[in-house]
């Protein structure tokens, strides 16, 4: 207890500047923690849709039903779901044409496809740039805290005639204390990012993979048609 009150008193005794490093990257601290407890969610939830998805589609089901079964009129699905929604969309408005070509309507099906997995990535990607700053700039704001302390320690040093390590200790470890805490904001921002930026990778190419395997489905379903008209 009397090393945290010990603690407490350096923060409180700290100098302005010091104290508003601190104040800094507490609050980077617990925006980042906010962030991953947020990001944890949302790529766990992306790949149980995935999961949930892709065991519905791979069932051998009718691609009518699936669709039926998922499309919403608010527009609200996510993850693989919304890039299936939106190729077959599209697919079934370009057959309704009279005249489309089978490319046509595979390049139609591919770009709506495209689009709406470009902004599934964004919806994945946002705030990763935040943990990554954050873990990289943590350090350098609180190693700028600990040079501003250490550097009023020793300048303190300058009006009196005899200095001792008692003297200057205080003013160190208030200073110190700067660096523990840009490494406290940092670490698990940084370990975050790569792990999650890792995840999203993995989720990106699960959502290629199935866009090309359903682009060649659309095209066996095309060849069908016209073997059969």
């Amino acid at each position: 207890m009397n090393g945290n009150l010990s603690v407490i008193e350096l923060i409180l005794g700290a100098s302005l500047v010091v104290q508003l490093v601190l104040l800094m990257l507490l609050a980077a601290s617990v925006a980042s923690w906010a962030i991953i407890m947020k990001k944890r969610k949302v790529l766990r939830q992306a790949r149980d849709g995935a999961d949930e998805f892709e065991a519905s589609f791979w069932s051998g089901g009718d691609l009518s039903a699936i669709y039926k079964s998922i499309s919403t009129t608010d527009g609200s699905s996510t993850d693989m779901a919304a890039i299936f929604e939106s190729g077959f969309r599209e697919y079934r408005r370009l057959t309704q044409q009279a005249g489309q070509e089978p490319d046509k309507i595979i390049e139609g099906s591919m770009r709506a496809m495209r689009v709406a997995q470009m902004r599934e990535m964004d919806r994945l990607d946002h705030q990763l740039s935040t943990l990554a700053t954050i873990g990289s700039t943590s350090p350098y704001v609180g190693l700028f805290g600990t040079v501003f302390g250490i550097m009023n320690s020793f300048r303190a040093l300058g009006n009196v005639q005899s200095a001792t390590l008692a003297m200057v200790a205080p003013g160190i470890a208030e200073a110190l204390i700067a660096t523990a805490m840009g490494l406290f904001a940092a670490i698990p921002a940084v370990i975050a990012y790569n792990r999650y930026a890792d995840q999203v990778a993995r989720i990106e190419v699960r959502y290629d993979t199935f866009r090309e395997e359903f682009a060649a489905i659309l095209q066996r379903s095309i060849a069908s048609r016209q073997g059969s008209a």
